[in-house]
């Protein structure tokens, strides 16, 4: 485990360096996650590699030591996280609401949703990170990385012996990862120019033939983005990530082209596409649903606990800050309150002009009801998530965890309530009748960015919280960086999508006329939000295949309990044979 620095310790944290440092590498994370959103619907944490490049860096700076380089990582890993807003927020170009992406309101969105995301899993520091066994796989990889580069002032005589020893006869260490990153950064570039600006290699090859009337595709991608990714998120996302490729692919395209007449003139690829995207999708769209409910169901009782020591944190003595150790102050009870109030305040602003802007014909009651009804259940509907997320972070770390889900979830909930309100309402007689069809679908995607971005920041604030309790880091000070990186992230995060997209373009959203539709990103989350939304608004939603997709994920669901059960017997059994020293002599042992 790593070595605790003591309370006593007068070490820096959060210095202007590594304020500055933790922007440029929030910069590039968030530039790299938001490219691999958009385009495969994929992002990763950063807290590892961010803590990686702070040590590489800093190191070459007198006085720094490893809480500088863990205040470095937890704001570049809050910012690269509120990325995952991208799932929602191109959904407003799809459906034409934007023509880009207003620095204000995309930065204020952004901003908002990730401070009330940290707000709102401080209290649960200490009931889920000091007090709980969750396993925290990322924040304990962060602290381990962490405490293998650090050479600080709290190093033991003998430890730093040890490793002076291991310097060699040169007498300089190897950068921890350094130039790893750096090589692998080189090759990456290579390929993305041969592949993109020279046309030297393919990136993709596609194959589509049938057997009898079913469709089938074969495809393969090389993207080294892609590779690194998938190293980060791990084995288990990628065999998930395989599954659904065979079920989609495999199976139900397959089937539903041979069950399906072609229309005129339609060729193999565009029927095959035409029905993955009607109709395919929403399997997965189900199956991402249920595993959000019953993840969510799972963890009621934790994030009940959660919630009322939130509530109880509320109460606190606000005295009891400076009696305190260090290793053991969060930001005081008033200070959160305090924010929490001002935020909800601006983002009742921000939901204002949002619905001004595009129907100033909207007024009065209608228009307050619209309004406060969204804040109202951005505030309450994020805070309930942000316990459970984080939870989920604890337990299965913050790749994994399905935000995914949680969007989906939060989209046909707020669909569904506007739903209920246009149709009691007569306020949207006044407004033109396009405004009108298109305006709840914003609504309800803008308000799933709010939830969405809360989401993302509880999933990964506990999880660098961890890191710092095991390291020895104050935890307030550690707080102020989770949101010195959620400003900075909102500050990048709409250049990032205005350059993409006048670059690319996104499925569905052209901004010039000429473009190659080919190169466009995908944003496949963000497209399937918008389809959910338009289906519950038209009244036309692929209900039989979200069903199939339910039925799907609660018998992948029940074979995962079964699998886990069945694993844990035998690890008991082992156990307990390993104990009287005949579990090596055992045929039926497993593990």
């Amino acid at each position: 485990m790593p070595q605790r620095i003591p309370d006593d310790a007068g070490l820096p944290e959060l210095t202007l360096r590594g304020v500055v440092l933790g922007a440029v590498i929030t910069l590039l994370f968030t530039a790299s996650n938001v490219y691999l959103g958009l385009k495969v619907g994929l992002t990763f944490a950063s807290a590892i590699p961010a803590a990686v490049i702070s040590m590489a860096v800093l190191r070459r700076v007198a006085g720094a030591n490893k809480l500088e380089n863990n205040m470095v990582q937890t704001q570049a890993s809050a910012a690269g996280t509120l990325s995952a807003i991208i799932f929602v927020l191109p959904g407003l170009l799809m459906i034409g609401y934007w023509q880009g992406f207003p620095f204000w309101q995309t930065t204020a969105i952004c901003a908002i949703g990730g401070i009330l995301g940290v707000l709102y899993t401080i209290p649960l520091r200490r009931v889920m990170v000091v007090q709980s066994d969750l396993p925290y796989p990322e924040g304990i990889a962060a602290a381990e990385i962490l405490e293998v580069g650090s050479r600080d002032a709290t190093t033991p005589d003998a430890a730093r012996a040890a490793d002076d020893g291991q310097r060699g006869a040169g007498g300089a260490k190897d950068e921890p990862g350094a130039r790893e990153i750096l090589l692998g950064g080189i090759v990456a570039a290579g390929f993305s120019i041969a592949s993109g600006g020279l046309r030297v290699l393919a990136d993709s090859i596609s194959v589509w033939f049938s057997v009898g009337r079913a469709a089938f595709q074969l495809s393969t991608g090389f993207s080294l983005a892609l590779v690194g990714a998938g190293y980060l998120v791990g084995i288990v996302g990628g065999v998930a990530m395989l599954i659904g490729t065979l079920i989609a692919w495999g199976i139900a395209v397959p089937w539903l082209t041979s069950i399906t007449p072609a229309e005129a003139g339609q060729s193999l690829a565009d029927a095959g596409m035409v029905l993955w995207s009607d109709k395919v999708r929403f399997i997965g769209a189900g199956t991402i649903g249920i595993a959000a409910v019953w993840t969510l169901a799972t963890l009621f009782k934790p994030m009940l606990i959660g919630i009322r020591t939130s509530l109880g944190a509320m109460r606190g003595d606000q005295g009891a800050f400076r009696d305190q150790a260090r290793t053991e102050r969060d930001l005081p009870a008033g200070i959160i309150l305090a924010l929490t109030v001002a935020l909800l305040v601006l983002l009742t602003v921000v939901f204002a002009i949002f619905l001004h802007g595009a129907a100033p014909q909207l007024a009065g009651a209608a228009f307050w009801t619209l309004t406060l009804g969204s804040v109202l259940f951005a505030g309450v509907f994020g805070f309930l998530i942000a316990a459970a997320c984080g939870y989920m972070a604890g337990l299965v770390g913050s790749s994994s965890s399905p935000i995914s889900g949680i969007g989906i979830v939060a989209v046909i909930l707020v669909s569904l309530l506007l739903l209920g309100f246009t149709a009691v309402s007569d306020a949207f007689d006044v407004l033109d009748p396009a405004v009108a069809r298109m305006l709840p679908t914003a609504l309800a995607l803008f308000v799933t960015s709010v939830i969405l971005a809360v989401a993302a920041i509880s999933n990964d604030n506990l999880q660098d919280l961890k890191t710092g309790y095991l390291v020895g880091a104050t935890p307030w000070r550690q707080q102020v960086a989770l949101i010195i990186g959620c400003v900075v992230g909102a500050l990048v995060i709409p250049p990032v999508l205005s350059l993409l997209y006048n670059a690319y373009g996104f499925a569905g959203a052209m901004p010039r006329e000429g473009m190659d539709p080919g190169q466009a990103l995908g944003a496949p989350q963000a497209s399937l939000m918008t389809a959910i939304v338009r289906g519950v608004f038209s009244h036309d939603l692929e209900w039989t295949m979200i069903v199939i997709g339910l039925a799907i994920g609660a018998v992948l669901i029940g074979v995962d309990e079964w699998l886990r059960r069945r694993g844990a017997r035998h690890a008991y059994r082992c156990w307990r044979w390993e104990s009287a020293s005949t579990c090596r002599r055992a045929s039926t042992c497993r593990w």
